[in-house]
């Protein structure tokens, strides 16, 4: 990714790049009403955060996840299948009188999902109140980026949105890159006005923005993608993918304006996490050096092989090969 998109910090990339998702990691349970359950962990930032440190390595790419959990049995499994993965926890944020999130998952016969919560006391909502997060908004500015989605701001309190938005200003002026996925939910948000502020607030800060179509259009009201690339340049986002399920993704960046087609799947098992692993594998390949199309193809070869499997993350086996031999060192990046 090029180190003077957007604005022009001193360079920090001679050594192993930091990278930092932040957001909310749930319990996840599959199944039907009176049948056996499977449970796992999952969450939007968090599957893009194991999707990157899969395809990162580990001596030139460092990746962990911010958030905040409690004390009980679920969220010490929880951590550990993180590190498992190898993301690192060191600024996870412990809230004693508080549990994980809870998401139940559905898909209908084409693979399309339905999602019942239990996340309004969660932890991670107050992950960035009092003084106790400190230490964590301080910890914004020691890495190279931060990656965050609309639902990482969404289930914040006012409090800590606020406080999150302050902190990454600084990260930035310090040199911290942002990568936003717009990731929409209407029912996490009191009204749209307060959700597009927000969007809006971050979007000022943004280096690359991952953008699925859809969400935009309904929080924003977009007729064409030209709109959406026009307001995004005007507040300043150097580089902005616009994902578009199984169609083609579009992309804006300072080289110009690309089409890049997806991969055709013939049978789509569930579509969990496409536009998390899509955004994972893109952000990799710029991190490691790959321009933007090269980028986006890897973005669609990764996610045509997640919808082909259930639930958010696929086997380390079926990890597609994503041909890293013919990119440049992180060096260069």
């Amino acid at each position: 990714m090029d180190v003077t998109l957007n604005h022009d910090p001193q360079t920090r990339f001679d050594r192993s790049l930091k990278v930092a998702l932040l957001g909310e990691c749930m319990i996840e349970m599959r199944g039907e009403p009176g049948a056996a359950i499977t449970q796992t962990f999952g969450g939007d930032t968090l599957n893009t955060a194991v999707y990157l440190a899969r395809l990162s390595p580990r001596t030139t790419i460092s990746v962990d996840y911010l958030t905040a959990v409690g004390s009980d049995a679920f969220s010490d499994a929880m951590r550990q299948s993180w590190l498992d993965e190898g993301v690192g926890d060191g600024h996870v944020r412990v809230i004693e009188d508080a549990l994980p999130g809870l998401y139940f998952i559905q898909t209908d016969p084409q693979g399309e999902r339905r999602f019942l919560y239990w996340r309004g006391e969660a932890a991670a909502r107050r992950m960035f109140d009092g003084p106790e997060a400190e230490a964590m908004l301080d910890a914004l500015a020691d890495y190279d980026f931060v990656y965050l989605s609309g639902i990482s701001l969404a289930i914040l309190t006012p409090e800590g949105r606020a406080r999150l938005i302050q902190a990454l200003q600084a990260a930035r002026r310090a040199g911290t890159r942002i990568v936003f996925d717009n990731n929409y939910r209407p029912h996490l948000w009191p009204d749209p006005e307060t959700a597009r502020q927000a969007h809006r607030d971050l979007l000022r800060l943004t280096d690359l923005a991952l953008i699925t179509w859809e969400d935009d259009v309904l929080l924003f009201g977009y007729r064409d993608a030209d709109a959406l690339f026009i307001d995004y340049a005007q507040v300043g986002v150097g580089e902005v993918v616009l994902k578009r399920g199984a169609a083609s993704c579009l992309i804006q960046c300072p080289a110009g304006r690309f089409e890049v087609p997806a991969q055709t799947v013939t049978r789509v098992v569930d579509t969990t996490a496409a536009g998390d692993s899509f955004s994972a594998a893109y952000l990799a390949c710029r991190l490691r050096g790959g321009d933007p199309e090269q980028a986006a193809r890897w973005g669609h070869r990764l996610a045509a092989q997640v919808v082909q499997y259930r639930g958010a993350l696929i086997p380390q086996a079926a990890m597609p090969t994503m041909g890293a031999s013919s990119l440049p060192s992180v060096a260069q990046v």
